[in-house]
């Protein structure tokens, strides 16, 4: 039971639910502003009671609650009350409101209904008040026409007969007005032509413009003609005037018949005057032309110059047919005598004839040249500009060729300069002063061009660059940069170093001595003087500074090129050529630097690192590689000293090549031996002088206790160089400045790997899993062609080399798809000899391997003479002596 009631109530309460759309609800809310909870659209009761009695304490003042609800209930009641009666009259005032509306609507109907029909019978009204007056309008305006057509009629008909009486007696003055008026009533009347009277009227006025003009015209020849000056009948000055005014008025052919037959006139002296067949008609007198012109200018002006009227513009007239005259007339002379033309003559007349122009441009507005009957002069049609002067376009090949044969001249000098320019003492001499001559002759060139034309002899001028940009690049500079003499001989200062020992037996140590610094002196790479060095910086600098013009120079010739040529501008191999000299003075800068570093590092091979007893400061050959950067990088630095970029590709490109001969060097090196060592004295003696020999008494590997003291020794002096080489950029200068990041990245790189080397040669590689471990770790990225060069390092075994190198190929799988170097081409052929192979320096050559080959082979052939000697003395202290002697003898 009580489960139906529950569900009473809830569909009554559903029932009684009010559900309002937003848009009502959002205009409630506009209407009545309100922030009591309960207008809320979303009042939730139970929320509401929750809030009003938060606790059981709150239900102490209910009654006041419920006392303050029932209140507000009677006034909504109250209000819905007053509402309700409100709106029982409103259905009743509505009926009444439109019964009225309705009412007042036919009555306005009405009202329009009489005002239209009134307006009809006005318009009515008004149309008959004004018939009368549109005919007479009508009437008026007719009458005004004939009028008119009457008073022209009158006038056309007088006017004609006073016409003829005033050309009669030649009174241009009276005749222009009435002249005027009779062409416009005239052609006010060529509707009327089919009636034949006005045909007639209109016959008489077409013969008396025929008339006049006739009779200007003649007036005109007679006036100017030169044996008209005894005729009675010569018209003054005045009349000539007004003779022009009437001339303007007739056809425009008329004028333009007088004014050609009157420019002819004028220009009929300088025609025969300058004839094709006149000495005074060649380039050499242009001048004289100009001068004429200028002067009969000046002449008719002063006599005529008011007798023409301004709108005729006869002086810049003449002006114009003097240009085209003058342009033909030098056409047919300069094809006929081509032959005689040089440049200088050329030259003179373009110049005179452009400053010619020029002035026409300031003297006159150019308003006539449009009416020339030239194609080329209506190109032209607002300025005086190549007017005359474009007669000499196809001649400007004799301008190019003689630019041609100076610039030939030009880069000849500099050659012969060349050869007794020297090198300023200064610091940073800057460039080589003729390659600045160069370039202003250029400018020179090109500012003359510019003037002559922009066109295709512009571009001529342009292929004429590029040509002695490459000469002067190849016969001044690349002729200039210093080339290295080819070594010496090695044969007859080796035969007489071996005579040393088996002349004089007195004083073996020193011949032995002798020996060996002969030996180091042949294999010697040719090296520059400190002149050659600063004289390739110098060579360098003006490479740079022409590079750096060259891009300039292109980018003006495309500036003042004409637009059809502008693609074809293209200087890029003139830069390559000087980006090939730059490259190539770095090259050799570089190449100097190491054959100075080639001899300490073959000193270095020299030192019997395995027999090093103890550790000290830094070993001789870095003391030489530090002395040879100090002498040699200064200089180069002072003298690219606005070449910062330069000088810090050198140094990339040192190291890049120092470090890999470095670290080649170290792998040629034997720093370890087994404390069991059973070489005798003299063999002792052979393993220091030679290169490559490698004692075989000893052990294969390195036990723990053997000595590398010799790795130690070599891991500080590769410390050393790296210092040296991180400071290279700034050595020996007063101001350090931070060497770039990419320079100190390839530095720290290289000189790490051998660090790594050394200390890789210095673990034992027993057992080998650990030293392969061990290799792993500190050189992660070598191949099995390093993995062979460090084992010949420690002396170890051929047959235990095979088996760490399957082990190491084992640890590292990828290693499989190389190839690698056959072991004998890496640790010398089985019988032990130790040889290594070493790929050629960058300085080196074949003829100079053989020859330090040959150097070894009669060191050891000195070696085993000693050996000899030593044991037909049976005195093992004497040959120890010898042997230290030696060691003293090489260079520190």
């Amino acid at each position: 039971m009580n489960l139906v009631e529950e569900e009473n109530d809830s569909k009554k309460d559903h029932i009684n639910e009010i559900v309002l759309s937003e848009d009502v609800q959002r205009a409630i809310e506009q209407v009545l502003q309100s922030s009591d909870p309960l207008d809320q659209p979303d009042f939730n009761p139970t929320d509401y009671i929750n809030q009003l009695f938060p606790n059981e304490q709150s239900l102490s003042n209910i009654d006041e609650v419920i006392s303050k609800m029932e209140c507000d209930i009677s006034l909504i009641d109250d209000n819905i009350r007053s509402v309700v009666r409100g709106q029982v009259n409103t259905g009743e005032n509505g009926r009444i409101a439109l019964k009225e509306a309705q009412q007042s609507l036919t009555q306005l109907f009405s009202l329009i209904t009489d005002i239209k029909s009134r307006a009809e019978k006005t318009e009515d009204m008004v149309k008959e008040i004004t018939r009368d007056i549109k005919q007479l309008d009508s009437a008026k305006n007719n009458l005004t026409y004939a009028i008119t057509t009457l008073n022209h009629l009158h006038m056309l008909v007088g006017g004609v007969e006073n016409l003829k009486r005033l050309s009669e007696r030649r009174q241009y003055g009276e005749v222009l007005n009435p002249l005027q008026a009779i062409i416009e009533v005239n052609q006010h009347f060529q509707q009327y032509s089919e009636i034949s009277q006005i045909q007639t009227l209109s016959a008489q006025v077409q013969q008396i413009q025929s008339e006049l003009a006739t009779q200007i015209t003649d007036d005109f020849k007679n006036f100017f003609s030169p044996t008209s000056h005894s005729n009675a009948n010569r018209m003054t000055i005045t009349q000539l005037k007004d003779a022009c005014q009437v001339a303007s008025v007739l056809d425009k052919p008329v004028k333009k018949n007088i004014l050609k037959w009157f420019i002819n006139l004028q220009l009929q002296e300088y025609v025969q005057l300058f004839h094709e067949n006149q000495d005074i008609a060649w380039l050499d007198k242009i001048d004289k032309r100009y001068a004429w012109v200028k002067r009969h200018l000046l002449d008719f002006e002063e006599k005529y110059g008011t007798v023409f009227p301004p709108d005729w513009e006869v002086s810049e007239r003449i002006t114009v047919q003097f240009c085209t005259i003058t342009r033909e007339e030098l056409s047919k002379i300069v094809a006929r005598r081509k032959t005689e033309i040089d440049v200088k003559l050329l030259l003179f007349a373009i110049q005179k004839t452009a400053n010619f122009e020029q002035l026409l441009d300031k003297r006159f507005n150019g308003t006539t040249l449009v009416e020339a009957t030239s194609e080329e002069v209506r190109q032209e049609r607002d300025s005086f500009a190549n007017l005359i002067g474009s007669c000499f376009k196809p001649y400007l090949d004799i301008y190019t060729d003689s630019i041609d044969r100076d610039l030939t001249a030009l880069i000849e000098q500099f050659a012969q300069q060349n050869q007794q320019m020297v090198v300023p003492k200064e610091i940073n001499p800057g460039i080589i002063p003729n390659c600045a001559d160069l370039f202003v002759f250029y400018k020179k060139c090109m500012v003359q061009c510019m003037q002559l034309s922009n066109e295709k002899p512009m571009y001529d001028l342009v292929l004429i660059f590029k040509k002695y940009l490459r000469e002067y690049a190849a016969k001044v500079l690349e002729a200039r940069i210093p080339k290295p003499q080819p070594p010496n001989s090695t044969t007859s200062t080796i035969s007489s170093s071996m005579s040393l020992l088996t002349k004089d037996f007195q004083n073996l140590s020193t011949a032995a001595g002798q020996v060996i610094h002969n030996f180091l002196k042949e294999g010697e790479t040719p090296r520059f003087s400190s002149d050659d060095t600063r004289k390739i910086c110098y060579i360098l600098a003006t490479a740079e500074y022409c590079l750096e013009t060259v891009q300039q120079l292109e980018d003006k010739l495309k500036e003042k090129i004409d637009k059809q040529y502008i693609g074809k501008v293209d200087l890029s191999d003139e830069k390559d050529v000087y980006h090939r000299i730059i490259s190539n003075c770095i090259q050799l800068l570089v190449h100097d630097l190491d054959a100075a570093c080639e001899q300490s590092l073959l000193l270095m091979t020299k030192i019997a690192w395995h027999s090093i007893s103890n550790v000290g400061d830094q070993s001789g050959f870095v003391n030489q590689i530090i002395t040879n950067l100090k002498q040699t990088v200064p200089v180069i630095r002072d003298n690219l000293a606005n070449s910062r970029k330069y000088y810090t590709q050198f140094c990339h490109k040192f190291v890049n090549s120092f470090i890999p001969k470095y670290i080649n060097t170290l792998y040629r090196l034997r720093p370890t031996s087994s404390g069991s060592s059973s070489a005798s004295g003299s063999a002792a003696l052979v393993a220091s002088a030679s290169s490559t020999s490698i004692s075989e008494s000893g052990t294969g590997g390195t036990p723990a206790g053997g000595n590398i003291l010799g790795c130690e020794q070599l891991l500080l002096d590769t410390h050393s160089l790296k210092t040296v080489l991180m400071d290279l950029p700034s050595i020996g200068s007063q101001v350090q400045r931070k060497p770039p990041a990419s320079y100190t990245k390839v530095v720290v790189k290289g000189m790490a790997k051998a660090e790594m080397i050394i200390k890789v040669v210095m673990q034992p590689v027993h057992p080998a899993s650990l030293y392969i471990e061990q290799y792993l770790k500190l050189m992660p990225e070598s191949n099995v062609v390093e993995f062979h060069k460090i084992l010949e390092m420690k002396n170890v075994r051929k047959i235990e080399q095979q088996q760490l190198v399957e082990a190491y190929k084992r640890a590292c799988p990828q290693l499989q798809q190389q190839t690698p170097v056959a072991s004998v081409g890496l640790g010398g052929s089985e019988s032990g000899s130790g040889q290594v192979s070493e790929p050629a320096t960058s300085g080196g050559n074949s003829t100079q391997s053989q020859q330090i080959a040959a150097a070894a082979a009669a060191i050891s052939g000195a070696g085993s003479s000693i050996m000899a000697l030593g044991d037909s003395l049976m005195d093992k202290g004497r040959i120890k002596k010898i042997e230290n002697l030696i060691k003293n003898r090489l260079p520190n």
